[in-house]
């Protein structure tokens, strides 16, 4: 635990509570990392709760992509995942003790009534409070309709919400109302749900977008009304496009495994959202282990964040270039195999694990390594791009075939040797460096991104590259 804590503060104990109605998205995904990083940080849990208490739009499909997406990311969770549907039964009690305590009251109002009351409501610029049976007596219900339990709400003073983000927010408790806790149908709602569960597992921080800030309030009052201490609060304004507007779709609102599929590392990924909202300093490169240890509530930003697909891209090629070369390789190693068409050898593996060292500097996602690499792999004939086939046209395919001649008789693949071998052909051809160099390079690469021309012959081999030079005559 920090220094700077207070030791005689509770175990923090943080929560990531998904609906299970879709992937977890880049918005979850950070909300995940900060409360998980928060309770890292000060030694404390970080819980998974599934909101499923919405049976229609919950899938067990969404759920496993939750569970995936928390996985790829690393964000392991304490204990087991909890589900807040099993969990009903303990709800629906917690409400009908605020009934008998007073703190709530039956509504018999019908969907007609409530309509009436919402129009009226409208247009005298009041709030809709719902409260048509708060003083009412029960024995006036209609017979046959089933009622609802509403939360009795403050009407006195104002409700302060102090947020760890926001600052002090309040709201004049007669602007709020008396929300519906138990359903006639005897389903509970998500706002006491969630009340009752962050209470029963001791949820201590919660951090969330800042879109929930108007339930906080009337989640306080529910707090209040059992007599429970509640969460401190931290809201965090969403992320937004490029250009400013709501996060969607058109901007790569997508699930986290698509980033996983587009080529992005999940360390790079928790790199980039720890920034997207949080800053410790000017650092923008900072590894899993430093947010641990500098994470806190007092950097978090108040404005929105901007997704940037370039500084993303940025991100996860300084992590490209500093991972270890055979985790690398296992991570990029699918790609590789549907790039040459077969999966990669041992020896093909080695030779590329010999190219990483260049070619990781130049990659930005794995697809760009898996491409840079497949010349490595026995590929033959490489199939020439448009420009590397005018680079061997001609005249140019038997002066390879020549060349290829003469490498035959090196007895040393030493890069120095075989580049004074390819100087003097060349002078012996009255070519330019260049002019034999484009060449062979277009021959042993197909016209792939590719780095130094003498370190590719060299870990290709003696014979791989006089083979591909052979083929160019033979095209």
């Amino acid at each position: 635990m920090p220094t700077d804590m207070p030791t005689d503060m509770p175990k923090v104990v943080t929560r990531f509570a998904p609906s299970p109605t879709g992937f977890l998205h880049i918005g979850g995904a950070r909300t995940a990392l900060y409360n998980w990083l928060f309770a890292k940080r000060n030694g404390g849990d970080f819980l998974l709760r599934i909101e499923d208490t919405d049976r229609k739009r919950s899938s067990d499909e969404a759920v496993d992509a939750i569970l995936s997406g928390m996985n790829w990311l690393g964000l392991d969770h304490t204990g087991d995942v909890i589900s807040q549907f099993a969990r009903a039964d303990r709800h629906r009690q917690v409400a009908e003790d605020l009934l008998s305590a007073g703190k709530a009251y039956k509504c018999y109002a019908t969907q007609e009534e409530l309509a009436a009351l919402r129009e009226e409501s409208r247009e005298k610029g009041l709030p809709m409070r719902g409260d048509i049976w708060r003083e009412r007596d029960p024995s006036q219900a209609p017979e046959g309709v089933a009622p609802a339990i509403r939360l009795k709400m403050n009407r006195e003073g104002a409700t302060t919400i102090c947020d760890q983000v926001q600052g002090d927010v309040t709201v004049q408790n007669d602007q709020l109302d008396d929300m519906i806790i138990l359903r006639a149908d005897g389903s509970p709602t998500y706002m006491l749900s969630v009340v009752v569960d962050d209470h029963d597992m001791g949820i201590t921080h919660i951090i969330r977008g800042d879109d929930h800030l108007n339930n906080a309030f009337r989640q306080m009052q529910l707090f209040e009304a059992m007599g429970w201490d509640a969460p401190i609060f931290a809201h965090i304004p969403l992320i937004h496009g490029p250009d400013g507007k709501k996060l969607s779709k058109r901007h790569g609102a997508l699930g986290v495994d698509g980033y996983d599929e587009m080529g992005y590392l999940p360390e790079a990924m928790r790199n980039y959202l720890l920034r997207l909202g949080w800053s410790h300093g000017d650092d923008e490169l900072i590894t899993t282990d430093q947010a641990i240890a500098w994470f806190n509530m007092e950097n978090l930003g108040k404005s929105p964040s901007r997704l940037d697909f370039d500084k993303l891209d940025s991100v996860n090629a300084h992590y490209i270039q500093t991972a270890d070369s055979d985790v690398l390789i296992d991570w990029f190693k699918a790609d590789l195999a549907t790039e040459i068409e077969h999966a990669p050898t041992a020896e093909e593996l080695a030779q590329v694990k010999l190219a990483l060292s260049s070619a990781r500097e130049r990659a930005k996602k794995r697809a760009d390594l898996a491409e840079v690499t497949a010349i490595f792999c026995n590929i033959r004939p490489l199939t020439l791009t448009e420009k590397a086939a005018k680079a061997v046209a001609g005249e140019i395919a038997e002066i390879l075939s020549e060349l290829a001649s003469t490498l035959e008789n090196l007895s040393s693949w030493e890069q120095g040797d075989v580049k004074q071998s390819i100087f003097d052909f060349a002078e012996s051809k009255g070519m330019k460096m260049g002019k034999v160099m484009q060449p062979i390079r277009a021959a042993l690469t197909g016209g792939r991104p590719s780095g130094d021309l003498m370190e590719i012959m060299e870990i290709l081999g003696k014979e791989e590259c006089i083979l591909r030079l052979q083929d160019i005559a033979a095209q």
